[in-house]
């Protein structure tokens, strides 16, 4: 009479699936998972997380870039009215315009006494880095071409920054809408507030209020100059403003002072190759004296690329 198999070969023969356990990956699709239980989407280490709760974080992170941001559009009413805008006109910018530094700096040239037409170059040429962003985001977002259209008009550096930061489309598209919306809609409100309050104080020199807009302008910019380039980009247009401001009409210093972006880069392409090049021959030089100086430079190369105990092991095999 033949052996019958071992219950384990037994089962594994009969019930070969059965018998096999699922990764979590492979227990969250089977058919009758269920959510929170082993393997499940929201059990702590099945490794999948849970979509909402992903969608929580980036509307979280939105929101608060939204509340930070849109707040700062106080500062802009009451710098606007100061300039001498009314409280129609200044909602107009925050309504049409929507970009933050540009019409910061439409209006501090305004204040200072510069031509309109002079202060809105320098503010198209601040603006024209949202045109960059779109062309990145466009492919982010993949909206059809209406909906591309009315979203344009909300890229700005904030929107940009926490669409770049998400994984997936679906994250890009609430990241960049969250924060969209927020900043739009407390912007708006705040510049009306800081305008009408503006306008009831009167004489908004008086209070120091004039000097809103260059504070809230250099806050906005300071969080941005982080490597030496752009440290010596920031230091020498401000000698060129501050040098040409009492030669030049109001405004043309800060159109000449955006000339300090190309400088400081061209001389920065031509330093860095000459610097590179200094330092590739004073390795060259340094290695040439080691091996002039050491009778056995192929013991060191040994120690260098195998390490100590490499070393100590061809030693050995020498000896031999």
């Amino acid at each position: 009479m033949a052996a019958s198999p071992a219950p384990d070969e037994a089962t594994r023969d009969a019930k070969p699936d059965a018998a096999r356990k699922h990764t979590p990956d492979e227990a969250a699709t089977a058919p009758g998972a269920v959510p929170g239980e082993a393997g499940g989407p929201d059990q702590p280490g099945s490794g999948v997380r849970d979509p909402r709760e992903g969608d929580r974080a980036v509307i979280r992170d939105a929101l608060g870039v939204g509340v930070a941001v849109g707040l700062s559009g106080f500062a802009f009413g009451v710098t606007s009215a100061g300039a001498g805008l009314s409280v129609a006109q200044t909602c107009a910018l925050s309504l049409f315009v929507f970009t933050g530094a540009s019409q910061f700096a439409l209006v501090g040239a305004l204040a200072a006494g510069g031509a309109p037409l002079t202060a809105a170059v320098g503010a198209f040429f601040l603006s024209a880095r949202n045109a960059f962003y779109g062309l990145r985001l466009s492919a982010l977002l993949g909206l059809r071409p209406g909906a591309r259209l009315a979203a344009a008009h909300w890229v700005i550096d904030e929107t940009t920054a926490v669409a770049l930061a998400q994984r997936s489309r679906h994250a890009v598209r609430l990241g960049f809408t969250v924060t969209g919306a927020s900043i739009f809609t407390l912007w708006n409100l705040t510049t009306l507030c800081g305008a009408l309050g503006a306008e009831a104080l009167g004489d908004t020199d008086a209070w120091g209020l004039d000097a809103a807009g260059p504070a809230v302008f250099l806050a906005l910019l300071a969080p941005m100059v982080r490597t030496g380039v752009e440290r010596a980009t920031a230091g020498l247009a401000v000698v060129l403003g501050l040098g040409l401001l009492p030669v030049l009409p109001a405004g043309v210093p800060v159109l000449v002072a955006a000339l300090a972006a190309p400088v400081v880069l061209l001389v920065h392409g031509w330093a860095l190759p000459r610097g590179r090049a200094r330092k590739e021959e004073a390795d060259r030089m340094e290695d040439e004296n080691v091996s002039a100086q050491d009778p056995h430079p192929h013991r060191h190369r040994m120690k260098d690329e195998n390490g100590p105990g490499q070393e100590r092991q061809a030693k050995k095999g020498g000896s031999r």
